[in-house]
């Protein structure tokens, strides 16, 4: 797998070129992935959502598919959000840009997501049973509801990334 975000500060998460999708700990065992025997797999229920940001049921709960491109992502929990590396010279140089892309962020419509608590990010691909083989990141949500809100930002002339803020309700 090609990575695009070098080792630092945070931990990344890559796919190999679906969408990668944040999926509540409690109901993982439930998503098949690119596995199984339906017409339409999980994996193929995630490439379709439309936009940046979407939910598919999985289980008795939803995931949050972060869509449009498979961006290197990390979970930034002081700001409550996912940071997207569209391009950066160096981690440090994206994460400068963060706090003036949340600032001045044009955000998309925002999506209601119920948690019941931790979730787990990864390659939509992967079933969530096999989550331990691939880069897979542990975002401990507190149980409840959030507004979910996408941007895609360019706060320097050589830095653009995505962003997709949680706000509890």
């Amino acid at each position: 797998m090609v990575r695009y975000a070098d080792p630092g500060a945070l931990e990344w998460v890559e796919s190999g070129g679906g969408p990668l999708i944040a999926v509540p700990e409690t109901v993982l065992p439930f998503w098949a992935g690119a596995d199984g025997d339906e017409t339409a797999s999980d994996y193929d229920r995630a490439c379709e959502v439309d936009g940046s940001v979407g939910l598919l049921p999985v289980g008795d709960c939803a995931a949050l598919v972060l869509g449009d491109e498979p961006a290197s992502t990390a979970y930034l929990p002081q700001h409550a959000a996912f940071v997207r590396w569209c391009a950066a010279g160096s981690e440090d140089e994206l994460l400068a840009g963060v706090p003036e892309a949340l600032a001045t962020a044009d955000w998309e419509d925002e999506v209601r997501w119920d948690v019941p608590g931790p979730v787990l990010l990864f390659d939509s691909a992967w079933p969530g049973t096999e989550t331990e083989r691939t880069d897979a990141l542990r975002v401990a949500l507190e149980p409840g509801r959030y507004a979910v809100r996408a941007a895609s930002v360019q706060p320097g002339p050589e830095t653009w990334l995505g962003l997709v803020r949680l706000r509890r309700l």
